[in-house]
């Protein structure tokens, strides 16, 4: 597996789905017990160790610290910390462009450690620290990597939470009116 350095955006949002998976998101419910489908989704590699799972919610708390704590230099030394598994950076073909691979027999968890630190690691590089973000919808605890081109996302989910804060402030504003 490779992971192409320059589509930071892709492997950014790949982090964000993976923090935004913890119960501490969904009011206690974790959303990331069939790490089968997620690794599918994502094109990762098959989680076959019976470790797999816990290794991925440790990868995943280490993930959301750096989200929640966006100093520029904690996410360059985290981020490099997270391609460790990282076998060497060669040329991708069809376009040519740079890409590190994966040591051979690297787990899902390695595959998406190095996948959450190239993210990190070109959104710190190409758009900064402060791209990093809490949630805005007042009930939800997630956390994202903004990577939007004019950088004012502001709900971790916005299909979801955006909608939520959008629904009650359209219900508000009938309230107010007495409808």
């Amino acid at each position: 597996m490779q992971v192409v350095l320059d589509d930071y955006v892709r492997a950014a949002g790949i982090a964000t789905e993976l923090v935004n998976t913890a119960p501490e998101v969904w009011h206690g419910e974790d959303h990331l017990l069939d790490l089968a489908a997620f690794a599918d989704l994502h094109s990762l590699p098959e989680p076959t160790r019976p470790g797999d799972l816990r290794a991925v919610h440790r990868l995943r708390a280490t993930v959301r610290d750096l989200i929640d704590h966006p100093d520029r230099a904690r996410l360059i030394t985290g981020a490099s910390a997270l391609t460790s598994p990282a076998g060497g950076v060669t040329l991708a073909d069809n376009p040519p462009r740079w890409a590190v691979s994966l040591q051979p027999g690297a787990s899902v968890s390695d595959a998406l450690s190095l996948i959450c630190g190239v993210g990190i690691l070109g959104v710190v590089r190409t758009l900064g620290a402060e791209r990093f973000r809490a949630c805005s919808a007042p009930t939800c605890q997630g956390a994202f990597i903004d990577t939007t081109r004019p950088g004012r996302r502001r709900y971790c989910m916005p299909g979801l939470c955006g909608n939520r804060v959008n629904v009650a402030n359209h219900r508000a504003r009938f309230k107010r009116r007495g409808v």
